[in-house]
């Protein structure tokens, strides 16, 4: 039976997991239509920057204008900044069209207004934990100058092995040995250039989560499995987490040592695999944890033959959709102090200790890092980082060419992204004709982006992302993305002069055009081109049946 509910609200406010309550006990979440109409005025003027958070399905207009239309899996929400332009005293009309998607949604909407003219050009520094200001200014003629003088400060950026700049393969998962070894032989039967194979999460028995062993009913034999695709001439990369699930050895000798966060457990949390287990993090603050850690990876992976590391949930996430609060909470205290004082700084520490313990077992072996947050000084432990579990939608794929960009402007010069999106709406899991078309235009443009940026990554849920899962071989969108896999191997010279460049000269790769042009202000606020090295412009196409786009030139 259809129920219908009316009432006023005087805020948009579910934007955390103990926000849910806040929707009506009367309505499903997951059958859910909500719309919110009313207007917006103000006695100042200027532009106001509505700031939102959504998961599901989402619409907003401005005047009868529609000025977004987002998804986000339910529990994964995205976040945008929406322009308004305020006439003094004058209303704007606003709707919002709500499709929360799931049993556990988000959306909040928070609003940014105009600085007073007495507050224009004016810069303030707060802490919430800070006791004196220390600061360096970082001066230079230009912004590869500014970079230099960066890493100068913080650490150079390794030299990365040059098979990281090829092509890698994953998905969210492979599930078995047999899936792994024979997508590997399948790349290599059909010719396409493939340097690095991943394997994601849940390799392990489900209740022993940190474990860092194989399941063996699903790895029978992950040594053989690591030869197989090593004589293959292809590399292997495995997700660890710094997560320890309680209730087996590891996490009992990890806890009598005094190297994990309590609270999470203390609080009675669980995680969201089968049954829910209880878990928490091991404080990567603590020199004696990170070597413990490390000398566990050691023993069972890299002995193993792993090449390269994916260190996932980094950020820490102990808990998703928790507020930062919550979050801090959960990893207080640190080993170094107050987690309100360092709680940023968990992943670089996290991969100094990976770095610096592999370094010391192999010290002629490069090391590679993947990690799903970065901190101030990241690109000297060799490690990169991707931008997370993005929606599979058009305007996810336009809005990494502006995350790249800003990402290699903060000094670290790899980065990467999920071509073809994580997170993926139903209508593509089973797709009628007019979807499965769209699937694979997504995809082929992706991957034409995504030939040009420092890691060449496919990654994501079902849909499997492999070349021939997305469309049959001689298929157009099948022979465009193997194009784009070989001439990223035909420009290989090319890609990994740029990366000795960014060790010997401190280059950024992925360079916002504002670094080889900013004599001309047009490319100030140019948020979907940038140059790949000094000899390409490259301009992703990313709206669905483009066949042009404008260009600078």
């Amino acid at each position: 039976k259809d129920l219908l509910l009316t009432k006023p609200v005087s805020e948009i406010s579910i934007n955390w997991l103990t926000d849910q309550h806040k929707f009506p006990d009367s309505i499903k979440m997951d059958d859910a239509i909500v719309t919110y109409e009313g207007s917006v005025a103000s006695g100042l003027e200027g532009l106001y920057q509505l700031q939102l958070k959504y998961a599901g399905y989402i619409k907003v207009w401005f005047d009868d204008k529609l000025v977004a239309d987002y998804w986000r899996q339910a529990w994964n929400p995205g976040s945008a900044t929406l322009d308004l332009v305020l006439e003094k005293d004058k209303k704007v009309r606003l709707k919002i069209e709500w499709l929360p998607d799931g049993k556990e949604s988000y959306l909040g909407l928070t609003c940014l207004p105009p600085a007073p003219e007495n507050l224009k050009n004016t810069f303030a520094i707060s802490s919430e934990s800070g006791k004196s200001l220390n600061y360096y200014f970082i001066g230079g003629e230009n912004a590869d100058q500014v970079i230099s003088g960066y890493r100068t400060v913080t650490g150079k950026a390794v030299l990365m092995p040059k098979w990281a700049m090829g092509f890698w393969q994953s998905r969210e998962r492979y599930k078995t040995q047999d899936e792994l070894l024979n997508t590997v032989t399948e790349f290599r039967r059909r010719k396409i250039p493939l340097d690095n194979i991943v394997l994601d999460w849940s390799y392990w028995k489900e209740p022993e989560w940190g474990s860092q062993q194989f399941d063996p009913e699903r790895f029978s034999s992950p040594d053989e499995m690591i030869k197989k695709v090593h004589d293959q001439k292809v590399n292997i990369m495995i997700s660890v987490w710094p997560k320890f699930n309680k209730g087996f050895d590891v996490y009992d000798d990890f806890n009598k040592a005094n190297f994990l966060y309590k609270r999470n457990i203390a609080e009675g949390r669980r995680d969201w695999i089968g049954k829910g287990y209880s878990n928490t993090f091991y404080d990567a603050f603590n020199p004696k944890a990170r070597t413990a850690f490390w000398e566990l990876m050691n023993k069972r992976l890299y002995t193993k033959g792993i090449d390269a590391w994916w260190m996932d949930a980094t950020e820490p996430d102990m808990h998703s959709n928790l507020s930062v609060e919550n979050r801090k909470e959960l990893m207080n205290p640190t080993f170094e102090g107050s987690s309100t004082s360092y709680f940023n700084a968990f992943p670089l520490v996290n991969a100094k200790g990976i770095y610096e313990g592999q370094r010391k077992v192999n010290p002629s072996d490069r090391v590679f890092i993947l990690t799903r947050s970065a901190y101030a000084g990241l690109q000297r432990y060799a490690a990169a980082a991707w931008s997370g579990d993005i929606a599979s939608r058009w305007e996810d794929m336009k809005s990494q060419i502006g995350a790249g960009v800003n990402f290699s402007l903060s000094g670290m010069p790899y980065w990467t992204m999920d071509i073809g999106g994580f997170s993926v709406e139903r209508r593509y899991e089973n797709p009628k004709a007019a979807d499965l078309e769209e699937w694979r235009e997504l995809n082929t443009r992706w991957y034409q982006f995504g030939a040009f940026v420092p890691i060449f990554r496919s990654h994501g849920q079902f849909p499997f992302r492999e070349i021939y899962n997305i469309a049959p071989e001689g298929h157009p969108a099948y022979k465009s993305m193997l194009y784009y896999s070989q001439l990223r191997y035909r420009l290989m010279p090319y890609i990994y002069t740029l990366s000795g460049q960014s060790y010997h000269q401190d280059y950024t790769i992925m360079r916002g055009m504002m670094m080889d042009f900013g004599h001309d202000p047009k490319v100030l606020n140019l948020d979907d081109a940038f140059m790949f090295g000094p000899s390409l412009l490259i301009n992703p196409v990313y709206k669905y049946k483009a066949r042009s786009r404008n260009v600078y030139l």
